[in-house]
């Protein structure tokens, strides 16, 4: 008997259709994983015996041979449990074969033959490519909540392997997901708490409106962080299909896939590798700047990044995308973020502070400023000086305007 279910594989942000094939053949009883590396092959072949014995379910003594189409994508993780389990259960006749060529089947296997979440699985919904005969629906583990915010498909769910046969055997698929409602707005960090600064209040204006590149400069305290994290609140708040496809991001990513109303906000450590800021590993997961996609990056101690971070940083910067080119292909995800920028003047800090003495020399100085390069600097549309406010002066500052009322006129 040939059997076929569908799976998902996903690259970067692009999810990849997998056909997942059993059949019964000649030769010595086992299983036989074939289109997946041989070590992913034997995990698999383990958890999943291991969840039908739980499940009560002692497979009979044949020869399965499991594929996992097309052989020529490299697959990994432990998503493909559940379809490999539904297209062994179809070669031995304990399910109807006509049930699994219609929905996709998303979830790890406990040993227990639990169903567990996996991640991306938002991304895999949302994501899928149009094809003649698309899916119909996604089975996913009843604890997968990022797939209660899918929209394009209907999502089923299932707390165990036997939950699920059951539900099948009665309802003919298992049941439905709730919908998840709709996102409620958060508070944003209030420009209006911020004293003082106000050159540094119009440039986030401004950056705001025109979506401008922002470098601010000062010594430490000064407030530059400060001013940088309240500018997601006058921006322009995301339209539905805009917060679902930040979740979508979120959720390739391995991150909380919970659709909000505010735009990202991502502030990676200047420690952070070129891989993690732009994007890569194996398999592919989105950077940073993908994240960012949509919002604000913000890169604080900008000079204390390593130079190969920055300058790939300039290039796809310009492009508006990230495309990442390896041996099994080459993978394209969305770059557009409003670049923000914080650093010291020196590597004290302090110069020009009226203040605190400086204690560094000219060359010094010199070299710091030199780690940011001049095509780099040059992406920066509005360069700001945020000076530090004296004490003595923040209780007599009146309040600016809201958040709100700067964001109406962006």
């Amino acid at each position: 008997m040939h059997v076929v279910g569908r799976s998902v594989a996903l690259v970067g942000l692009c999810p990849q259709l997998l056909r997942v094939e059993a059949q019964l053949t000649r030769g010595l009883p086992g299983v036989e994983l074939v289109g997946v590396p041989e070590r992913v092959a034997r995990e698999i072949v383990v958890r999943v015996r291991a969840a039908l014995v739980s499940t009560g379910i002692d497979p009979p003594p044949t020869h399965v041979v499991i594929n996992v189409a097309p052989g020529e994508l490299r697959k990994s993780g432990a998503g493909l449990d559940l379809p490999v389990a539904l297209a062994w259960l179809g070669a031995i006749g304990r399910i109807p074969p006509a049930l699994l060529d219609g929905p996709l089947a998303l979830a790890e296997l406990g040993l227990a033959g639990e169903l567990r979440p996996v991640a991306g699985a938002l991304a895999m919904i949302e994501g899928l490519p149009a094809v003649s005969d698309p899916p119909t629906a996604a089975w996913v583990a009843a604890a997968q909540l990022d797939a209660s915010h899918a929209r394009r498909l209907p999502v089923h769910a299932a707390a165990s392997l036997g939950a699920l046969l059951a539900a099948v055997s009665r309802e003919g698929a298992p049941p439905r997901l709730p919908v998840a409602a709709p996102p409620a707005p958060r508070a944003l960090p209030e420009l209006a708490d911020v004293a003082g600064h106000e050159a540094g209040k119009r440039a986030l204006l401004v950056a705001a409106a025109g979506r401008h590149a922002l470098l601010l400069t000062g010594p430490p305290g000064a407030g530059k962080t400060m001013l940088a994290r309240r500018l997601p609140g006058l921006l322009p708040p995301p339209s539905d299909a805009e917060a679902l496809a930040f979740a979508t991001v979120r959720s390739a990513a391995g991150l909380d896939a919970t659709p909000t109303l505010e735009r990202p906000f991502r502030a990676p450590h200047h420690t952070a590798s070129a891989a993690s800021i732009v994007g890569g590993g194996d398999p592919i997961r989105p950077g940073e700047v993908t994240l960012a996609h949509g919002g604000v990056l913000f890169l604080d101690e900008l000079p204390e990044f390593r130079r190969d971070t920055l300058e790939s940083l300039r290039t796809l910067l310009e492009e508006g995308e990230v495309t990442l080119t390896r041996v099994h292909g080459r993978v394209t995800m969305p770059a557009r973020p409003q670049l923000v920028a914080a650093r010291n003047p020196c590597p004290c800090g302090f110069a020009g502070d009226p203040t605190r003495l400086c204690t560094c020399v000219p060359d010094r100085v010199a070299r710091y400023a030199g780690r940011i390069s001049g095509p780099l600097l040059d992406r920066f549309d509005l360069l700001v000086d945020v000076p530090r406010m004296p004490a003595t002066r923040l209780a007599d500052v009146a309040p600016g305007p809201t958040s709100l009322e700067l964001q109406r006129a962006v």
